[in-house]
């Protein structure tokens, strides 16, 4: 009994040592590792063994033959001879990256003065603008010519008797005089005269 106890505890022991090294069959690339890992007894080893394929392999098989390493930090990939990069195609990855922030950096400069200049191109159509409109207004606000001397003149003369004219009529109204009723008795006689003898006859000139 003693001997078949050990025999089943032996057995027991080489089945669970052969689930915790299937690690040891050193799988070739990612893809290989990634298929070992899918025989893990539980989920929790499967997950283990696929991350730690990721952390093993960085490269990936090609359809095609041959292996492509995906750096995210450029979002490009490059092609390799291996599951993982060479130190010689891994330094030029790091070339090609150094090469990738330059041109982010210039592409920054020449995005930051596009629209620099695009805000000086807005700013001159402003300016423009206001000024065809400043001088559509002043052009619109064209000054009448001056009057002439003799005009002012005139116009001041005529003022002058409209008011005279008002006040002596204000003047008559409030006290009737013989000053203010002789125009009207004039005209009157006048009007007499014209229809007792007809017009005064037109004078003639003497000078022919």
């Amino acid at each position: 009994m003693l001997l078949i106890a050990a025999l089943a505890g032996g057995l027991a022991l080489h089945v669970r040592q052969a689930h915790a090294e299937w690690w040891n069959l050193a799988p070739a690339d990612f893809e290989a590792c990634a298929d070992m890992a899918e025989k893990a007894p539980t989920k929790e080893e499967k997950r283990s063994a696929l991350t730690r394929c990721n952390a093993k392999f960085a490269g990936r098989r090609k359809p095609g033959g041959g292996y492509s390493y995906y750096d995210f930090m450029q979002n490009r990939s490059f092609d390799i001879a291996g599951p993982n990069p060479t130190p010689a195609e891994q330094k030029y990855i790091d070339e090609q990256y150094t090469l990738f922030l330059d041109r982010e950096r210039r592409n920054t400069i020449v995005q930051e003065l596009a629209a620099k200049q695009q805000q000086l191109e807005v700013a001159q159509q402003q300016r423009e603008k206001l000024q065809q409109a400043t001088y559509k207004t002043e052009s619109e606000r064209v000054p009448l010519p001056p009057a002439s001397p003799n005009r002012l003149a005139a116009a001041a003369a005529e003022r002058k008797a409209r008011a005279e004219a008002r006040a002596e009529a204000r003047a008559c109204a409030a006290k009737p005089t013989f000053s203010c009723e002789w125009p009207r008795l004039s005209e009157g006689i006048n009007n007499f005269k014209k229809a007792l003898f007809g017009p005064p006859p037109a004078k003639v000139d003497k000078r022919g």
